[in-house]
Formats: structure tokens, sequence, C-alpha cells
């Protein structure tokens, strides 16, 4: 009867802390997202260490301001009529000096029409050839490369929803185009990525360092997974109706790659052996700082200060122009790490099986113990090899713009126009972080110039 009592008491305990953790989740000690938070939004809280500097503008920093021109495109003079104090005619007075004022404004906008006329000509023979039009004159009336370009630039940058856009071309160049001729655009600029994709793809194999991430997105009123890969200097989306390990395989990357693949620790990306794992310390300092405000386990604290310490000792060491912490350094930072998980050890103590099949349930405190256990060298592989980073948010921030998308649009109506959009948005997110104007790449592209990512290293 006690031993049964026992049992019971020790399961209702386990419920309770499910429960508070639940409660006590937000977007600060989760991977909830900040809109999930609502009115209870906890206040800001940054791990940034404090440089000592007084905010605003450095001493010898230039600052920034709107200067003056040296040639403006139009100069209008103002001349004075009377003397201010006699009332003298000025007309033919001497000019004793000029002040200059400059106002930058937007230009009256409007399509510009531009008319191809292809003529025929009768040779000698008795034969007519024709002009050859150029390629951006495709029907009788057409928009034109550059238009079209910043169609796509406002839907997939800009994420302004498509019945948007087209009321913002009508009211700032007058031009009456349709949400069909919009999307039809996007699909047209997505068609001509595929060498593009297939080269980013590839420079994405060779790569030492590589972030992975995935993230639901609602196509056609269904769930379906979009998958990200990238580095500092690359961007590749996939779209798959599967999260695991087959969408991965389809995207044609993971299971090419031997460096280092920075992930949130999902067991999926465990499956790869060809690769070596950096987990994201983001997410561990997240889960810690829940289980001690909810648990109040002292261990996670000390293992919080622990990895945000060292990330900050490695920070110190690269502005100093080291490439890993010291041997002594790293001994000692994988002893306290011993010592903390031992800790953690001792405050959640092996759970019996429960005599049912499945898994052993514990609290979340203690699974993230266990991982942070199991996979000690793959938590602190940033210590040891500086181009290997402390987290992966640099993926997180590449995928939070799919998530913006839907936020804004609530969705995809349909596979192939979600398939297009992050086509163009692997394009312009590479540029971009290969310093492309966006803007500039997508007229590229629109004009059968399409841009073409650089090796990481080299010049763009």
């Amino acid at each position: 009867m006690l031993a049964e009592q026992a049992k019971a008491i020790e399961k209702l305990s386990l419920e309770n802390l499910e429960l508070r953790a639940r409660l006590g989740m937000n977007s600060r000690n989760s991977s909830k997202p900040p809109s999930s938070d609502g009115y209870d939004k906890p206040a800001p809280k940054s791990r940034r260490v404090r440089s000592g500097k007084k905010p605003g503008k450095q001493p010898g920093d230039p600052g920034h301001h709107l200067a003056q021109r040296v040639d403006p495109d139009e100069t209008k003079i103002h001349r004075p009529d009377n003397c201010e104090k006699c009332g003298a005619d000025l007309f033919d007075a001497e000019v004793s000096g000029i002040i200059a004022r400059q106002v930058f404004e937007l230009p009256r906008v409007a399509l510009f029409c531009t008319e191809f006329q292809a003529e025929r000509r009768r040779c000698s023979c008795g034969a007519e050839t024709t002009g050859t039009f150029p390629a951006e004159a495709t029907a009788p009336a057409c928009y034109g490369p550059a238009l079209r370009a910043y169609v796509c630039y406002l839907v997939t940058r800009q994420h302004i929803p498509v019945a948007r856009v087209a009321e913002l071309l009508r009211d700032t160049y007058g031009a009456p185009i349709s949400t069909a001729t919009i999307l039809a655009m996007v699909k047209e600029g997505a068609a001509m990525l595929e060498e593009f994709l297939a080269q980013v793809r590839d420079l994405l194999r060779d790569a030492d360092v590589v972030h992975a991430d995935e993230t639901g997105l609602r196509v056609e009123a269904a769930l379906a997974w979009v998958h990200a890969v990238s580095t500092g200097d690359l961007t590749l989306y996939h779209l798959d109706d599967k999260r695991g390990t087959d969408a991965m395989d389809a995207m044609g990357v993971i299971e090419h790659l031997h460096g280092v693949l920075v992930h949130d620790g999902w067991s999926s990306y465990r499956s790869y052996e060809n690769v070596t794992h950096q987990l994201c310390n983001s997410h561990h300092l997240r889960e810690l700082e829940a289980a001690g405000s909810i648990e109040g386990q002292s261990w996670v604290n000390d293992m919080s200060t622990l990895l945000s310490a060292t990330w900050q000792r490695v920070l110190e060491a690269t502005a100093a122009g080291q490439r890993s912490l010291s041997d002594q350094v790293l001994a000692e930072v994988y002893e306290n790490y011993q010592s903390i998980i031992a800790a953690g050890h001792v405050a959640n103590p092996p759970v019996a099986p429960s005599g049912k099949r499945g898994r052993t349930k514990r609290t979340k405190t203690h699974n993230l113990l266990l991982r942070l256990d199991a996979y000690e060298d793959d938590v602190l592989r940033f210590a040891a090899d500086f181009a290997v980073p402390f987290d992966n948010n640099l993926c997180e921030r590449d995928i939070r713009m799919v998530k913006i998308a839907q936020k804004i649009s609530g969705g995809f109506r349909s596979t192939e126009g979600a398939e297009a959009f992050l086509a163009l948005r692997s394009y312009l997110s590479t540029a971009a972080k290969q310093g492309m104007n966006r803007l500039v790449a997508l007229q590229r592209l629109f004009n059968g110039d399409t841009w073409m990512p650089a090796a990481p290293g080299t010049s763009p």
C-alpha cells in the first residue's frame, strides 16, 4: 500500500513539474515565438556583456548625416528684390555671397514606355528580312525586366502581400498590374535560378561549417516543412512534406558534408555520421533559464554561467588573434563542466522504470541534463575550434524570414508558389551575404545575366 502511494506521489510530482514548466515557458526561456507571449511578455533580457562605453556616437566615429552634393540635379536662384534697410531696388546690386540649402526629394514616377520597331526590308532579290527585337520585348505590350525585378523584390524580400503589391504599383506608377501577373513574374524569376541553386548546393557541400534548421509552413492549407542550410556566405531553402532525414536527403546537402554541422539537437540531424556536430548553445541557455526559474536547481545557473563565460573568453581570444583556447584553459572548462553535470545528477537521481513499455518519463530539466552529459564535446566544440560558432543563430535568422512571410500573408495557396518564393529567397539571401545589392541581383536575373555566388574566401 505504501509503495503504491509513493509511486502515485512521484507521478503527481512529475506531472506538477511538467505543468509548471509549461506555464512558465515564454520566448525567452524556450523556443516559443515572441508572438505567443501575449500581454505577459517578459521584459527584454540581453546576455551581451557591457562594454563600458557610453551609448551613442563614439569618439572618433565620423557619424552619419545627410550631406550636400557638389552636383545637384537642379539649381534655383532666389534673389532679394529690395533692401531690408532702405527699401532700394536690388536688381543691379552686387552679389556679396550665396547661402545654399539642398532638398532631397523623390522624383515624379511613371512607367517609361519604349517602343521597339523592327523594320522589314526587301532585298533586290525579292526576299524580306525583319530586324530582331531585344530580349525584353516578348510581346506587343509587356513589362520590362526592371519592373519584374522590382515586383519580385517587393514580394520575396519585403514580404508585401501580392494584392498590396498590385495596389502599390497602381498608386505609385499608375501600372494596372493584376495579382495573377505578379504571381507569374515571381514564378518566372524562380524558374531561371536552377543553375544558381545547383551552384549553391555544391558550395555548401564543400563548406567546413554548415548551419541547419527547419520550420513548419502552411502550404495549400496543410503543414509543410522548410529546411534551410546556410553559411556566412550562402543560403539554401528546400520545401518538403516531411521533417526528417528523407526531406534532408532530398535537399542534397547534409549527407555530402564532411565538416561541422551546427544544429539545435533534433534527433534527425544526429543520424548523420559523416559530420561532426555542434549543438546550439542559445537553445541550451534558454532551457537552462527555464529550468532555473521553474525547478530552482542551482546547477543550471552554474552551467549557464559557464557557457556564457566560455563564449566571452572565445570572443576575447579571437580578438587577440588566437584560434583556440589554450590546453590549460580548455582543461579547466571541461573540469568545471563535468563538476556541474555531476551536481545535476545529484539533483536529478535516476528514475526507476515504471514497468510499462516505452521510455521512462523524466522532467525537462532531467532530459536537458542527460543531453548535456551525453554530448559534452558537441556542446563545447566552439571552445576548441574558433571556426565553430557558439550557436545556430545564423540559420535561425535565415529561416525567420520564411516565418515572417507566413505571419504577414498566412501561408501559400500552392506548392509551386511556395517553392518559387524559397528559390528567390535563397538567391536574395546569398546575394546580400556576399555584398551584392538585392535589387541589382534581381535585375541581372531578369536581364538574363544571373548573378552567381563566389566560393567562400574568394571575392564575389
